[in-house]
């Protein structure tokens, strides 16, 4: 990857307790800060040409450096490229047949996300005290 391709913009829903926690562990680990990330659900987020407001809060979306913008397991994917302690799960993304067995469980998770998100955010809520 050229530095150019290395950079990447996550656009995430903050208002799911789930993302927001799983978005703060890739931050920490964004060691190279070769990563932006974009609060869709923030009013008016920025998000370029291509993408709804309401497609991004449907899914996981990524805008690669070269201005491609991917979904679903091929944009965790393009974040665990650009994430060290994650480049493992990148290359099993890469394994013929892994992307698409992916994509059909995130297919599969996309349901149940706001319940999942309810549950977790209980709970983290429960365990952090409030905060």
């Amino acid at each position: 990857m050229t530095q150019n391709e290395e950079t990447a913009t996550v656009y995430f829903d903050g208002s799911c307790a789930l993302c927001r926690f799983e978005i703060a562990h890739y931050q920490r680990k964004d060691v190279d800060g070769q990563i932006s990330f974009v609060d869709v659900s923030q009013p008016e987020p920025e998000l370029g040409s291509g993408l709804t407001r309401d497609q991004a809060m449907a899914r996981l979306h990524v805008k690669l450096g070269n201005g491609h913008m991917v979904s679903g397991a091929a944009a965790f994917a393009a974040i665990w490229q650009r994430v060290p302690a994650w480049r493992w799960a990148a290359c099993v993304a890469r394994i013929p047949g892994a992307l698409t067995l992916l994509e059909a469980s995130y297919r599969l998770f996309l349901p149940i996300r706001p319940w999942i998100s309810r549950l977790f955010g209980r709970h983290y809520k429960y365990n952090s005290g409030g905060h």
